[in-house]
C-alpha cells in the first residue's frame, strides 16, 4: 500500500482499487468496528461508508481512497492546516498513487477542500461536492463554530467535564447527531487546526474563482441540510442546503449541475445509498475516455 508524505512530513497510507479513470476519495477504507461503530448507527451513520463508497465505484474507476479526516484528527495540524497546504497534501496522496488527472469527490468540509484544489490545479478532471455550497459557502459561521469549539476544547483541557455530562442526550432536530457531544471530545490541537483553516478562507471569495473551474462540477445536497448552534457553540446558523437551493439557476449557469435530495439532512445525504446513483453515473459520463 503506497503512502503520501504530507505537509507537515507526517504520511497517510493510501488504498487503490480498480481500473480506469482516476478518482480521489477521501475515506476510511476500512469499516469503523466494535463500540464506535455501535455510537455511528445510533445517530444514522454507515459504520462502513468509505468502503462501500469504494466498492460501489472500483468495478469502473481507479479509485484512490485515503482517510484524510482521519490523519488530521490523528495526527493534528494546529498551524499549518491552510487551504494551500490541504491541496498540496492532496496532490500527494494523488502522486502516491501515479495518477496525473484525476476526480474528485468529498463531503462537507472535505467537498469545500476540494473547491480549493481545483482553484489551483488543472489536475482535477472532474469535481465533485456534497453538504457543501461552491457559491456563497458559510465561511464566517463555520468560522464561529470551530472557534467555539477550540474555546470548549482549551477549558475542558484545564478542567475536564464530567464523564456522564459528555454521555447526555441533547436535543437536535430528527437525523441529526449530537454536534456538542461529538466535539467535546477533541483536543486543543484537534480543534484549532480548524479554526487555521476557516480563519484563512475568510478571504476566499468563491464567486470570484468561478471563471477559473474548467472542469465538469457536481453539486449536491439535502433540502433539510440546516443546523443551528446555541450560544455555546458560536450562537450562529450553518446553512448549507439555502445557496445551493437558491441559487441553482445561477449554478446552473456557472456550468455546475446540481441534484437536491429532499427531505434529506446532512448525514442522511452523504450515505452511499443516495451518493452512488448521482455520483457513479456523473462520473461516468464526464470521465469518459480519460486516460486512467
Amino acid at each position: 500500500m503506497p503512502e503520501a508524505r504530507l505537509h507537515d512530513q507526517s504520511t497517510i497510507a493510501v488504498e487503490v482499487d480498480g481500473d480506469g479513470p482516476a478518482v480521489l476519495l477521501p475515506v476510511n477504507p476500512q469499516p469503523v468496528t466494535g463500540p464506535p461503530a455501535e455510537e455511528l448507527r445510533r445517530w444514522g451513520a454507515d459504520p462502513a461508508l468509505g468502503r462501500t463508497l469504494i466498492d460501489g465505484l472500483s468495478d469502473r474507476f481507479r479509485v484512490v481512497a485515503f482517510d484524510y479526516e482521519g490523519h488530521v484528527l490523528a495526527v493534528p495540524k494546529p498551524d499549518t492546516l491552510t487551504p494551500a497546504n490541504v491541496a498540496g497534501d492532496l496532490l500527494a496522496v494523488a502522486d502516491a498513487a501515479g495518477v496525473d488527472r484525476f476526480a474528485w469527490y468529498g463531503y462537507s468540509w472535505l467537498a469545500g477542500v476540494g473547491l480549493q484544489l481545483a482553484v489551483r490545479s488543472d489536475r482535477v478532471a472532474a469535481l465533485a461536492m456534497g453538504g457543501f455550497p461552491p457559491l456563497d459557502g458559510p465561511y464566517a459561521p463555520m468560522l464561529k463554530v470551530t472557534m467555539a469549539t477550540h474555546e470548549l476544547a482549551v477549558a475542558n483541557a484545564a478542567s475536564p467535564p464530567p464523564r456522564q455530562a459528555a454521555a447526555e442526550p441533547a436535543a437536535e432536530p430528527a437525523g441529526e447527531p449530537d454536534w456538542s457531544q461529538a466535539e467535546l471530545t477533541l483536543s486543543e490541537a484537534q480543534t484549532r487546526q480548524f479554526v487555521t483553516l476557516y480563519q484563512a478562507l475568510q478571504g476566499f471569495d468563491d464567486r470570484a474563482v468561478q471563471a477559473r473551474l474548467r472542469c465538469p462540477r457536481l453539486c449536491f445536497v439535502g433540502s433539510a441540510d440546516e443546523i443551528t448552534y446555541d450560544e455555546r457553540w458560536g450562537g450562529v446558523r450553518v446553512s448549507m442546503a439555502e445557496p445551493v437551493v437558491g441559487r441553482r439557476a445561477e449554478l446552473e449557469g456557472l456550468g455546475w449541475e446540481v441534484r437536491v435530495l429532499d427531505g434529506l439532512d446532512h448525514l442522511q445525504a452523504m450515505q452511499a445509498a443516495q451518493v452512488l446513483p448521482i455520483l457513479r453515473p456523473w462520473l461516468a459520463s464526464k470521465l469518459a475516455g480519460a486516460a486512467p
